[in-house]
């Protein structure tokens, strides 16, 4: 099996130990974007990934290539080229105050590819699932078309086709709004993954008699949308939805659901009280989600489990991406979150 992933990723420069942005004298530097962080935690599953972007010629470039190799991510059909790689600002937040991502990524390498610059068709050869979040389209109208050129060509090739519709408003400033551009590409996912909020200014589909900023929604809420994005998109099988409940910056509650189109399946709600880093949350969740539908086949609830339990394990772990084991998710499943030395 291997698994194709396709998006920015960015050099991140995060405030160390929760300083605020007027306070840091320097930053704690990495790497990290969606779809890369998705490739990062299925390498680290043993699934085959390959990441698709473009990345600068030079020496930043380099090193954010050596820093996907290092965790086992294919790096064959990355694109050389363009002006820069994207940057992101993080000042962490703690207790009541909220962390706070600032964007540095216009005229980034990946948002000046044009339509037809990447050879889909030899990249799926041998390939099972193509990944994509709604981040991508949100770049530039580049990135959009080349988008819909790989879904298109997984489709032909019999690819499953998964996205996260993760809308950031503040990245559709090309002339388009995200309701324009995302349904025709989400018209050919198998699996989707995406709260309220995403439906709503993604997809236009909104949970009737809930408002969205509000935040406190009902399982039923959650199955009212689960079910008018399978009759909007009759392809989806599976739809997906992590929920967050944010008591503080350092501790959240943290679970998902998932409809398959019979069932309406719920994972445990896990009490994270001690946040190292929230950033990625999301990506780990999928990167679970997807190693899950491709372990335990059959087994919606379980890899439902598995993909909350990755991600709460996530929590844990500075920076964008989801360094933990099978084993160690596993061992969460089945109950124990003792946090032990193992010896």
């Amino acid at each position: 099996m291997k698994v194709v992933t396709f998006g920015e990723v960015m050099l991140r420069l995060a405030t160390p130990q929760n300083l605020r942005f007027s306070q840091a004298v320097n930053f704690d530097a990495g790497f990290g974007g969606g779809e890369a962080n998705v490739a990062v935690s299925l390498a680290n599953y043993g699934i085959p990934v390959e990441f698709v972007s473009r990345i600068p010629k030079n020496d930043i470039g380099e090193t954010c290539i050596m820093n996907l190799k290092r965790f086992g991510v294919g790096t064959n059909h990355i694109l050389r080229g363009g002006e820069r790689l994207g940057i992101y600002f993080l000042e962490k937040g703690s207790v009541s105050r909220a962390s706070k991502v600032i964007y540095d990524r216009s005229h980034s390498s990946v948002s000046q590819i044009e339509k037809g610059m990447i050879d889909w068709d030899s990249i799926f050869d041998g390939a099972n699932w193509f990944h994509w979040t709604g981040i991508t389209p949100a770049i530039s109208k580049g990135t959009a078309d080349a988008c819909h050129e790989a879904i298109t060509m997984a489709i032909k090739k019999g690819l499953t086709v998964s996205c996260d519709l993760n809308f950031r408003k503040k990245l559709w400033n090309y002339g388009k709004k995200a309701n324009e551009v995302m349904p025709e590409l989400v018209n050919g996912c198998d699996i989707i993954l995406g709260n309220e909020e995403d439906a709503e200014m993604s997809l236009g589909i909104k949970p009737e008699g809930v408002d969205v900023p509000g935040g406190n929604l009902s399982s039923e809420a959650y199955l009212s949308v689960s079910q008018k994005i399978m009759k909007h998109f009759p392809k989806a099988k599976k739809v997906i939805t992590t929920l967050r409940t944010s008591i503080s910056a350092d501790h959240n509650k943290w679970s998902g659901v998932l409809y398959n189109g019979d069932k309406f399946l719920e994972a445990p709600v896990y009490d994270i009280t001690h946040i190292v880093d929230r950033v990625g949350g999301g990506d780990s969740f999928m990167g679970g989600l997807i190693y899950g539908l491709l372990t335990y086949k059959d087994d919606d609830q379980k890899a439902l489990n598995f993909a909350v339990a990755a991600s709460c394990l996530k929590h844990t772990i500075q920076g964008d991406f989801n360094l933990v084991t099978v084993e160690e998710i596993e061992k969460l499943m089945s109950g124990d979150a003792s946090g032990r030395v193992s010896r």
